[in-house]
C-alpha cells in the first residue's frame, strides 16, 4: 500500500461550524448496509515533491474551498494508518491544522477536480450535529477535537486520532 503525506484543516466560520466535505466510498462502508457509502472529510489533500504540510494545506483550501491567503494556526492533529474509503487505498500520514474564516463564503467549483472518489458536496456542520450524527466521519474523535478547539482548548501537542474500524 502506497504511503502519502497529507494535510487537512478543520475549517471553522463565525459561528463555530466545521466545514466538512462529503465524498462516496468506491465499496460499502458497512456489508450490511450496501448502499451507504457516503463519508465526511475535511478540506485538503497530498503533499506535492517539496511541499511542507503548511503549503499543502493551503494549496489544498485554495484549489478546494477558493480560499487563498489562509492564517494556519497549529497543528493539532495526527491520523497515520492504512485507509480504504478512497479509490486508492493508501497509509495516509496525516496532519490537521486550525483555520478560522471570516465568513462562511467558499468556492468549491474545482473540487472534485482533483479528487479520487466521487464528491457529493460539502456543508457547514454545527458541532452539537455533528457529534450527534450517525454519519460516517473521518477520522473517530474529530467531533470531538472540534468542540474542544472552540471552547479554547487548543492541544498544546497535536492529539493521535484513527480511522474508524481500523
Amino acid at each position: 500500500m502506497p504511503t502519502r503525506d497529507i494535510a487537512r484543516a478543520l475549517v471553522f466560520d463565525p459561528d463555530n461550524r466545521l466545514l466538512l466535505i462529503e465524498y462516496e466510498a468506491v465499496r460499502p462502508i458497512d456489508p450490511a448496509q450496501p448502499e451507504a457509502r457516503g463519508f465526511w472529510f475535511m478540506p485538503g489533500g497530498g503533499l506535492e515533491p517539496g511541499e511542507s504540510h503548511e503549503v499543502a494545506c493551503r494549496r489544498e483550501l485554495s484549489e478546494e474551498i477558493g480560499v487563498a491567503e489562509v492564517e494556519l494556526g497549529p497543528c493539532v492533529a495526527v491520523c497515520d494508518g492504512p485507509f480504504h474509503l478512497f479509490r486508492k487505498p493508501r497509509f495516509a500520514r496525516e496532519r490537521y491544522f486550525v483555520v478560522r474564516l471570516p465568513s462562511d463564503a467558499i468556492d468549491t467549483s474545482r473540487l472534485a477536480e482533483t479528487e479520487d472518489n466521487p464528491v457529493r458536496g460539502t456543508r457547514w456542520w454545527p458541532l452539537d450535529e455533528l457529534a450527534a450524527s450517525a454519519e460516517r466521519v473521518e477520522p473517530a474523535g474529530l467531533a470531538a477535537l472540534a468542540q474542544r478547539i472552540v471552547s479554547g482548548d487548543v492541544p498544546p501537542e497535536p492529539v493521535r486520532l484513527t480511522w474508524r474500524d481500523a
